[in-house]
């Protein structure tokens, strides 16, 4: 089987959707022919989206056993719809989440009826496949195939001297504390402002918030532009660039005196160190709220928590649901009730073996349920199904 991999959102970038493709792609080569068509950091995206209809053409003519092309996102793959000379080929494409919330007129009743046109539609969980389905896409097109982990976390193991290199490195005295962790692109989904104003001023004892990924410290030039634009325009372009919304807000909430010395933004930190943190947290919590025309797809950094042992305290919403099950590998809680959250974080700083899950229970509900291999796998019994009905009908 010959494929064609078809992304503008892939590494260095970092997020969610850049990892999930990037591991969809290099763990397909175990069972099929792939080729890749896919933007270069650095260059322009808009020469990458003029030349993708030529590019993909001399691609099937160069590899004429090409027989499905998989795109991964939906907006990117409603561009597509509109080429010509390749009609001949199965097509589908991964929904992510925002790719069909987005908050615009046009692309709500313009693109994305033109998902239905695909012959197979995944959804990473079962709230973005809703989502699919109540926008009008045909059930029986829609798959929902979870993201996946990488399992070797699981095996990584503390570092000695965990408490003096958070001193050194990163200013943050953690040693007879309580820990909690967050972590994510500040977007206003993520709940992080949220929790900071309205929970962590009322927990109680000792205790430190960890905030982890992309941060500025100050207003950039690009913020002030996006600040000055109205404010049904500015929300549609910060949600379309996944600007980080909510950054200002945690700036601000930083400094104020009964937050100080509670909570600390580390920014953006190599992997080792993420788990290093996440294996001495005490608990990571994931704080997501409702926000209109953004959507939680699914939520991977609550999942590499649980691989590494952590107990996760999680918004019960949208994809989130699909990676922490409550009492199993976490604890699922209401979205936006502020009173509950204070209520179980308070417990847990005072009494941490009221919540009796253990770090081997979390790692191996967790490691049975996802895995890049097991997401892989039923891309490709997705992919062999669409070839096949391809076979049978030339046949015929």
């Amino acid at each position: 089987m010959e494929l064609l991999f078809i992304s503008h959102k892939h590494p260095p970038s970092t997020g969610g959707m850049e990892k999930q493709n990037f591991e969809l792609v290099e763990r397909m080569r175990k069972y099929a022919r792939v080729h890749t068509i896919i933007h270069e950091a650095g260059t322009s995206k808009i020469s990458f989206f003029l030349s993708l209809n030529r590019r993909i053409k001399a691609m099937c003519r160069k590899h004429p056993g090409i027989s499905v092309i998989h795109y991964n996102d939906g907006l990117m793959a409603a561009v597509c719809l509109k080429h010509k000379g390749y009609g001949h080929l199965k097509r589908t494409v991964t929904i992510h989440g925002l790719d069909i919330v987005f908050p615009n007129r046009i692309y709500r009743d313009r693109i994305v009826p033109t998902y239905k046109n695909f012959d197979r539609i995944f959804a990473v969980s079962r709230a973005t496949a809703q989502a699919c389905i109540e926008r009008g896409i045909p059930p029986e097109k829609i798959t929902v195939i979870s993201n996946g982990v990488d399992a070797s976390i699981a095996d990584c193991l503390p570092r000695p001297g965990f408490y003096t290199y958070m001193e050194t490195q990163y200013n943050v005295q953690l040693a007879g504390k309580k820990m909690l962790v967050c972590m994510g692109r500040a977007v206003k989904r993520k709940g992080f402002s949220w929790f900071i104003s309205n929970v962590v001023p009322k927990l109680k004892g000792d205790f430190m918030l960890l905030i982890i990924g992309p941060y500025k410290t100050r207003l950039s030039a690009a913020d002030r532009v996006i600040n000055y634009l109205p404010p049904k325009l500015n929300r549609q372009v910060t949600l379309f660039l996944g600007w980080p919304s909510d950054e200002q807000n945690i700036r601000n909430l930083l400094r104020q005196q009964d937050i100080n010395g509670k909570a600390a933004h580390l920014g953006r930190l190599p992997f080792d160190d993420i788990q290093q943190i996440l294996m001495a947290a005490d608990a990571f919590v994931m704080p997501n709220i409702p926000v209109n025309g953004d959507i939680e797809g699914f939520g991977l950094v609550a999942l590499e928590a649980c691989l590494c042992g952590t107990k996760v305290f999680a918004s019960n919403i949208e994809g989130v649901t699909d990676v922490v099950t409550h009492n199993k590998n976490g604890y699922l809680m209401p979205a936006g009730d502020a009173r509950k959250w204070v209520n179980a974080l308070n417990i847990l700083i005072s009494d941490a073996e009221h919540y009796t899950l253990q770090p081997n229970e979390i790692k191996a509900y967790s490691l049975e349920r996802f895995g890049w291999d097991k997401m892989v796998q039923e891309y490709l019994q997705c992919f062999k199904q669409l070839t096949d009905i391809n076979t049978a009908i030339l046949q015929h």
